[in-house]
């Protein structure tokens, strides 16, 4: 039996991403400056076109600490599992060497998003550990724009508070809508797997 070797994608954040992140602040003190944070990493993903509308990244809860971003980087890494949220949670969790953003030695950690999450990222907030989701726009504003956001439970912000996992959605939602609707308006691309059949 020959064994195959298999090996899952690079997930790479762009350069002027990655100077971005370095290069600001390291600690947020409030939801708005962590989602502003999100909607700038979205918008600079879009002017640069090295990705979608859509930023993230991971904070210690008190302390405002980034621990890790993302941006969606779907088409330049070939991975459709590579959303902002999906990349600053495996970023996340690389950093602090566990699967598990909700250990009892660690604080509590937050995920905050320029958007709110399309149903894959919803399912992987379940299974972060985090404690707690902010986001900007609405799902109805980045279907609006053309993204497909997916099935998602009608009360899935009560599903996640029953799981222990706080939401505060809307917060700074005109900026972060804004950066969709500019995308929409430019022409972006659309990466949805059933529009490009």
């Amino acid at each position: 039996m020959t064994l195959m070797h298999i090996s899952l994608p690079d997930i790479i954040l762009p350069p002027h991403i990655r100077d971005f992140i370095e290069s600001g602040p390291q600690a947020f003190a409030s939801p708005e400056e962590r989602v502003r944070f999100t909607i700038e990493l979205a918008r600079l993903n879009t002017v640069e076109k090295t990705g979608g509308p859509f930023g993230a990244a991971v904070f210690e809860s008190r302390s405002g600490k980034l621990v890790a971003a993302g941006v969606n980087v779907v088409v330049t890494s070939s991975c459709s599992h590579a959303h902002a949220e999906m990349v600053a949670i495996l970023l996340a969790q690389q950093k602090l060497s566990t699967y598990d953003l909700g250990l009892s030695s660690l604080p509590d950690h937050e995920l905050v998003s320029s958007c709110e999450p399309c149903a894959m990222c919803f399912g992987a907030i379940i299974w972060s550990g985090v404690k707690k989701l902010v986001f900007g726009a609405t799902g109805k504003t980045a279907k609006a724009a053309g993204f497909d956001e997916g099935p998602k439970p009608r009360l899935w912000i009560r599903a996640l508070e029953q799981r222990g996992i706080e939401v505060t959605p809307r917060v700074c939602c005109k900026e972060a809508e804004a950066i969709l609707e500019n995308y929409a308006a430019s022409g972006g691309l659309i990466y949805n797997a059933r529009k490009s059949r």
